[in-house]
């Protein structure tokens, strides 16, 4: 299974769904990155996505986006390939 790393705060109702839909599907471990506690990483997420909200998901090395992003690829049928490394 793929790495996921997600950016988040500490009270994102975005994140939580976000987390639910990936365990959901297999997920045991997500390195989550806390932007509300770190600023340098807010503006790392900001540089490397080019956005300002969150969540921001990476699964391996692909940005999926944010919680919709990521809804609308597990309903495409998507999410488990990317989760499986295909």
């Amino acid at each position: 299974m793929q790495t996921v790393k997600m950016y988040s705060t500490a009270y994102c109702p975005y994140c939580i769904q976000a987390k639910q839909i990936l365990q959901s599907r297999g997920v045991q471990e997500i390195h989550e990155v806390r932007i509300d506690l770190d600023h340098a990483e807010r503006a790392r997420m900001m540089d490397i996505t080019g956005r300002r909200t969150v969540p921001q998901i990476f699964i391996g090395q692909t940005h999926v986006g944010g919680c919709d992003d990521l809804m609308a690829l597990d309903q495409c049928g998507g999410l488990a390939p990317l989760l499986a490394g295909h």
